[in-house]
């Protein structure tokens, strides 16, 4: 239990902290009902104001209260620098210091059948996708309800291509009660961002509020939030099946922290959280971030494996990295979808998990979607956040926090080591290192 507490207590300030910072930025504000204003003047509806809270505190699913700060090129160009370092990083991993990794050889290629649940799967999924497009009034209402069964349809098709290339072996079929426990646990995660998301003002919103009454939202907002994380893990064990994915990052770098410079970015981490509320428009992007720094050097000082502990064991930086590009992946897909949902037929709102973004500063060029081109690079910090939600979760209530059958999260015996070298991931092509 003692192990356990650091991690508690850093997960429950994640909570605590904006609410405080809020409230000291907030404080002067009154609570009541307030106008909604748009940038021309004119009132477009109306919202409750929580005293001391940000202005659209509470109101589920998010809406847009205020108007974000006007695109700002000093601070566009400085993050576009930062975005283009990580795609160097990513593009060219031998610039820091990564190794080329050794030819594939003697390996024998398994034939499988595609499973049972491959066809269904790509039938839910077209079927469902022409309903949320279409607009068909033969099928009204049934087409506010296309969001979940178009991504369970698309989870499933993945794990039956992964299924395929990977020899009969993928996350439902050998990992069924794990694919459960993350569909719950992903409903409860994306709450977090939710909730992270009223102290930034509202960065994405939900327009079409009015599909549903408030109890119907809440309901089918958890459903849909299910589907998170299974479609992340089965694109991460999808690139898993490609040895040019799964070896590019292995052989990188090894890097430890002292117990001194991991509480220094715990620290930092839950600072961020704090200080995000106080100045949400210029710090709205630690939302993304902050839960990496709050969470993993509370997972390393108890001696939790993280997505970062193999950088430690033996620079092998492929989980983070490739979690990363899995949710950017999927980020394409789940702003093409979402985007398409509306723009056929915008004077007909059908779909209730449409959102929009309002970021301060960044928010230009948009491609085929609703995100500014920036935006995306946020997917690759979301996706390892969610995996560090995922083994928060799983730390705490006991539950075996592996998502792949040829990776092994072991806890370290507590033995004069560096702190970071918390545990190993063994595969079926690597050799298994133990502390």
């Amino acid at each position: 239990m003692r192990r356990k507490l650091l991690l508690f207590t850093s997960l429950v300030l994640l909570f605590v902290l904006p609410t405080i910072g809020s409230y000291y930025k907030w404080k002067n504000l009154p609570g009541g009902t307030r106008p909604i204003i748009n940038r021309h003047g004119d009132t477009t509806g109306t919202y409750f104001q929580w005293a001391g809270m940000p202005p659209g505190y509470g109101d589920f699913p998010a809406q847009k209260v205020l108007e974000d700060a006007p695109f700002n090129q000093t601070y566009f160009i400085l993050a576009s620098v930062v975005c283009f370092f990580v795609l160097i990083f990513f593009l060219f991993p031998k610039f820091f210091g990564f190794k080329k990794p050794p030819a594939l050889t003697g390996t024998k290629k398994i034939t499988t059948a595609y499973p049972a649940w491959f066809v269904p799967s790509i039938v839910v999924l077209v079927v469902s996708w022409f309903f949320m497009w279409g607009r068909f009034d033969v099928v009204q209402p049934l087409d506010h309800f296309t969001f979940v069964p178009l991504w369970w349809g698309f989870i499933f098709l993945l794990d039956a291509i992964v299924y395929k290339r990977n020899g009969g072996v993928s996350l439902m079929s050998s990992r069924s009660t794990t694919m459960k426990i993350m569909a719950v646990t992903s409903a409860a995660s994306w709450f977090v961002f939710e909730f992270l998301n009223f102290f930034v003002l509202e960065n994405w919103y939900y327009p079409n509020n009015r599909i549903f009454s408030n109890f119907g939202n809440i309901s089918w907002q958890l459903l849909s939030y299910t589907t998170v994380l299974p479609a992340l893990f089965e694109w991460y064990w999808l690139l898993r099946t490609f040895h040019s994915f799964r070896h590019r990052y292995s052989y990188g770098p090894k890097i430890n922290f002292s117990k001194t410079t991991l509480y220094l970015l715990l620290g930092f981490g839950l600072s961020l959280s704090f200080f995000m509320a106080i100045y949400p428009e210029q710090l709205f992007w630690a939302l993304w971030l902050g839960l990496i720094p709050a969470l993993v050097p509370a997972m390393a000082l108890s001696r939790y494996w993280n997505p970062f502990t193999p950088i430690g064991t033996r620079g092998d930086w492929s989980p983070m990295l490739l979690i990363a590009l899995s949710t950017l992946f999927n980020g394409f897909l789940w702003e093409f979808w979402n985007f398409g949902s509306e723009w056929f037929h915008a004077d007909r709102p059908t779909n209730p998990n449409y959102w929009r973004y309002s970021v301060p500063y960044v928010d230009k060029f948009h491609i085929f979607s609703e995100m500014p081109v920036l935006g995306y690079f946020g997917y690759l910090f979301f996706g390892v956040g969610c995996w560090v939600l995922w083994g928060t979760v799983a730390h705490l209530v006991g539950f075996n926090p592996a998502v792949h059958d040829h990776d092994k999260t072991e806890e370290v015996s507590p033995v004069k080591i560096p702190v970071t070298s918390l545990t190993d991931i063994k595969s079926t092509d690597e050799t298994e290192v133990t502390a």
